[in-house]
């Protein structure tokens, strides 16, 4: 795609959002009870970015030694790769925490960045800006349409740090209270919230602690008031297979450290279990309910409540069993008493020490059972099960690692890339190294669409589905949301680049069962990229909630791309228009809306999509494509969508 025009154009969609944030919208007056009755000039935007997603600068001096290097106030630590190179030591010790209380080494303390500045990109430069470049293009989008900055607000946080350190420490969800507050004082309407990735997870802690923070009667009319949609993109709704791995192995994120490195970074943050999978049939004790109901002298006794179906499915419902780890020695196998007999009967000598393979599913991940299994052969696991039982199973707030109800949010869209090659599975072997590497990869498993397969290409037994996950986020973990579409449901799917609506294939009122997955059965062209939407037909009353799942979109890039964006303008260019007849924006045709969408047609020596774009050059321009731009006579094009 080009580089965007400087030229000023009076293109339908720059007047259709100038409409929509910059002061000349329509008061909406249409009679379902979802939709918000004001002036959508009035709406904020509210990123929370995800996982590793916002940058982090130095609160210390520390000088490193054998390095020209140093770190001083306010130095970019995550992420700078010039001093992560010539100074891993110091770098090493500006980003761990103590894995018993999260604070910072005694030599360096790191704190987040604040504003938009912190999520554009982590590792501003030349060369490293493009590579860790996050919300970037998002913003380019705003700027382009006219979106004042006072509109979009980020909201960064420290992602190392359990959700009550965040509080505790940063205040951090009073914080967050406050922005959207501000933001109704300021704008004088509510906020769509834009959640990518573990900034989710964020969020839904942030409802929960919302809900003993505000009274119960006023906690919905606050949300109303403050909350118009919520966009979840890549949300780990059951967690991600990743954060196993990172616990035991290391995650290096394509940077330059060992994976041992990595582990004891990741195992020093307590939010990597926030990420821990777990099972849809578990979940702990609702503390609201339990605080209200005169159960808080039961405190300190959180039970983790598994239903029959659990103990009656295999692998938990997730694809296969995620761990599969070999241990020395039949030591400790108390610990795991499910296996303890299987284990004594296979090895017929005792002296032998033969290792015993030992498979965990998600429920025996999220209860502490695999950290109780391998702590005489681990030292990290006995850390790592105080924090799973101090810090989530026992927080005062919510246990974070349990099933999610939809939101009590008018509208809620679910976002996630699908049809990509996912990790689902791990085999771990001892090393024969020290800690941190004292664990070794033998073999990872795959799910691919219809079958699971492992790292040498061999099909591998399991609950194989047709649809596979975004390459980061299993599909079973990111489409749980589809449990919060309604009784029908509308489903469509259309190509992801412009498209005239001839190969838009519809099916309607389609029954959804709530528990159950819901799937597309329709015809894809090849090489084609689809974007399938789920839509409610008939919908939680005051409710309105779709599902978008977006053909090859990786979880990590999801976030810049441009299919997102343009289905998200269009949504809410749908949504303010008082004469909409439908609930969703059609999806019957797309066409260009930026000048960047068009581009020159070399076959027919014309610029493309005629009916949209025109040649027009313009002093700088270096190629044809670039002298294509959107017609200024295109005004009543948006139109359509309503």
């Amino acid at each position: 795609m080009r580089a965007y025009s400087k030229s000023v154009t009076a293109s339908c969609t720059v007047l259709a959002v100038i409409l929509l944030l910059c002061g000349g919208g329509a008061a909406v007056v249409e009679e379902d009870e979802n939709e918000f009755h004001g002036d959508y000039s009035k709406l904020s935007g509210i990123i929370i970015p995800g996982f590793a997603s916002t940058q982090l600068r130095a609160w210390s001096i520390l000088d490193c030694p054998y390095s020209p290097l140093d770190f001083n106030p306010l130095d970019l630590v995550w992420l700078d790769s010039t001093k992560l190179l010539s100074a891993v030591n110091c770098w090493f010790k500006c980003m761990v925490l103590d894995p018993y209380n999260e604070t910072d080494h005694p030599e360096c303390k790191s704190r987040p960045d604040s504003g938009l500045s912190a999520i554009t990109e982590l590792d501003p430069g030349y060369i490293t800006g493009p590579l860790s470049t996050v919300w970037k293009e998002w913003l380019k989008w705003c700027v382009e349409f006219g979106i004042e900055a006072n509109a979009i607000v980020a909201v960064p946080y420290d992602w190392r740090l359990s959700p009550t350190k965040l509080e505790e420490r940063d205040l951090y969800f009073h914080k967050l209270k406050l922005t959207f507050e501000t933001a109704l004082k300021l704008r004088g309407g509510p906020s769509i919230v834009f959640a990518h990735s573990m900034g989710n997870n964020v969020f839904r802690y942030f409802l929960e602690w919302l809900r003993l923070e505000i009274a119960p009667k006023h906690y919905l009319e606050w949300l109303d008031q403050h909350i118009h949609a919520y966009f979840a993109v890549g949300a780990p709704l059951l967690g991600s297979v990743e954060a196993i791995k990172s616990t035991l192995s290391g995650v290096t994120f394509g940077l330059p450290v060992s994976e041992g490195t990595a582990r004891l970074l990741s195992n020093s943050f307590a939010s990597s279990l926030w990420m821990m999978p777990f099972s849809k049939n578990c979940k702990g004790d609702n503390t609201f309910w339990t605080h209200f109901s005169g159960g808080a002298a039961k405190k300190n006794k959180h039970v983790y409540h598994c239903t029959d179906e659990e103990y009656q499915s295999k692998y938990s419902g997730w694809p296969t069993n995620i761990i599969n780890i070999e241990i020395p020695s039949p030591n400790g196998l108390d610990a795991y008493p499910s296996v303890t007999e299987a284990v004594k009967a296979n090895m017929t000598n005792m002296e032998c020490g033969l290792p015993t393979l030992l498979s965990f599913t998600a429920r025996e991940l999220a209860d502490g059972t695999l950290f109780k299994a391998i702590k005489d052969y681990d030292p990290d696991s006995a850390r790592m099960l105080r924090q799973l039982k101090k810090l989530y199973h026992d927080d005062p707030v919510m246990n974070p690692l349990s099933p999610w109800e939809r939101p009590p949010i008018k509208n809620v869209f679910c976002i996630y890339g699908a049809h990509l090659k996912t990790e689902v599975g791990y085999y771990f072997a001892p090393s024969g190294k020290p800690y941190p590497d004292n664990w070794i990869i033998t073999d990872i498993i795959y799910e691919t669409e219809g079958s699971l397969v492992s790292r040498s290409g061999t099909v591998v037994d399991g609950n194989a589905g047709p649809i596979t996950g975004d390459e980061t986020v299993p599909y079973h973990s990111l489409s749980w949301c589809k449990n919060w579409l309604g009784p029908k449901v509308n489903i469509t799917m259309a190509p992801q680049p412009e498209h005239d609506g001839s190969d838009v294939q519809i099916e309607l009122n389609v029954e959804h069962e709530h528990g159950s997955d819901i799937i597309a059965n329709m015809t894809k062209a090849p090489r084609v990229k689809y974007i399938t939407f789920y839509e409610d037909s008939e919908s939680i009353p005051g409710k309105r909630t779709a599902v978008w799942e977006l053909d090859k979109a990786n979880h990590r890039n999801i976030v810049r791309s441009p299919v997102l964006m343009r289905e998200l303008w269009l949504q809410m260019w749908h949504d303010i228009q008082p004469g909409a007849k439908s609930k969703f924006v059609t999806k019957a045709k797309r066409g260009p809306l930026r000048d960047a969408d068009c581009y020159w047609d070399y076959g027919k020596a014309c610029c493309a999509w005629q009916e949209y774009c025109e040649y027009r050059y313009s002093f700088g321009d270096v190629h044809l494509g670039q002298s294509c731009r959107l017609r200024n006579t295109s005004a009543n094009m948006l139109l359509q969508y309503i």
